[in-house]
């Protein structure tokens, strides 16, 4: 069963590739979405990442939270 997961404080220059390659160390990624803004084309510094199974996004929460990435600090958690 996949889990999907919330990832909040992207740096600006994430795209789907560097979301995915990120979580892809944790475990196997069905999908990875930077949320962009319509207008700027820029990211709005969150996305969602699919994880294949629940044990695989458990990991990649406990690695990835709170990880600091191109000087800020990532949110990751299970979606509701």
């Amino acid at each position: 069963m996949s889990t999907k997961l919330f990832v909040g404080s992207l740096p600006s220059s994430f795209n789907n590739e560097k979301l995915k390659q990120t979580f892809e160390k944790h475990g196997a990624v069905l999908t990875a979405k930077v949320m962009m803004d319509h207008t700027s084309k820029k990211s709005r510094g969150f996305g969602f990442v699919e994880m294949e199974n629940t044990s695989d996004a458990y990991e990649a929460v406990k690695a990835l939270n709170d990880l600091n990435i191109e000087g800020k600090s990532i949110i990751v958690n299970e979606t509701r």
